[in-house]
């Protein structure tokens, strides 16, 4: 049985005859102990505080039975580890990779809100990203302010915490959707269209970061950590 927080590809299990439902990873309506075992795959590094990300972990543990086992995966900041690069940055090469590093260099700048001032929630939201930050640093750029940074595809991560861009495909995008620009390279004001651009946030794992996590529940054990292309993987025991 599977579950994702887009009811569209949840839909796309239903037209393959799949079992899935939408919902939350913090809330899985699945009864406590029923399952053998569960599978978290780029789901956790997505949850913007250690709180929630530790939150996720115990509702997984939750649905487990006793003995049962469960495989996560986040994504690591070690892209290149063991003198080994990982698929992701070896797909660097390419004229379609170099098109989209071309498309999201103008906004290697830190990403703040349009509006003039910040409400009294976003500013809580950053200062407890900002205590987040500060005890997982792992070599990481510190945060001089709330900014995440936009990241380049295909490239090392340089802070923990930051936004991913997501190109959405040509053609796929509605009549009815505004189509964004971006100022062509090499500081010429002309503005060449392009398909939108969305942002994802991520939290990149250091090593022993998702393991060290996982250690803090006390319903589970560690059976196994390891790297595996570009991420950190835990697989767990429910005592």
């Amino acid at each position: 049985v599977g579950c994702d927080r887009s009811k569209n590809l949840v839909d796309i299990c239903g037209e393959k005859h799949f079992q899935a439902f939408v919902c939350d990873a913090l809330s899985v309506p699945i009864r406590s102990g029923s399952c053998d075992a569960c599978i978290s795959i780029a789901v956790i590094h997505h949850f913007s505080t250690a709180e929630r990300r530790l939150a996720t972990l115990r509702e997984l543990a939750r649905l487990l039975r006793p003995g049962g086992t469960a495989l996560i995966y986040v994504w690591a900041m070690e892209q290149e580890y063991k003198n080994q690069k990982s698929k992701y940055l070896k797909e660097k090469n390419g004229s379609k990779n170099k098109d989209q590093e071309m498309n999201t260099g103008t906004a290697q700048r830190p990403l703040s809100d349009q509006g003039p001032d910040n409400s009294s929630q976003d500013s809580a939201w950053s200062d407890q990203l900002l205590n987040d930050l500060k005890d997982e640093s792992c070599g990481a750029k510190p945060v001089a302010d709330f900014r995440l940074p936009v990241h380049t595809n295909r490239t090392s991560f340089h802070s923990q915490d930051l936004l991913v861009p997501w190109h959405l495909k040509s053609g796929t995008k509605k009549k009815e959707e505004s189509v964004d620009t971006v100022l062509v390279p090499g500081g010429s004001k002309e503005l060449q269209e392009r398909s939108p651009v969305f942002h994802r946030y991520y939290h990149v794992f250091c090593e022993g970061e998702l393991e060290a996590v996982c250690r803090s529940l006390d319903c589970v054990r560690v059976q196994k950590s390891y790297y595996d292309q570009g991420n950190w993987c835990v697989i767990l025991e429910k005592l």
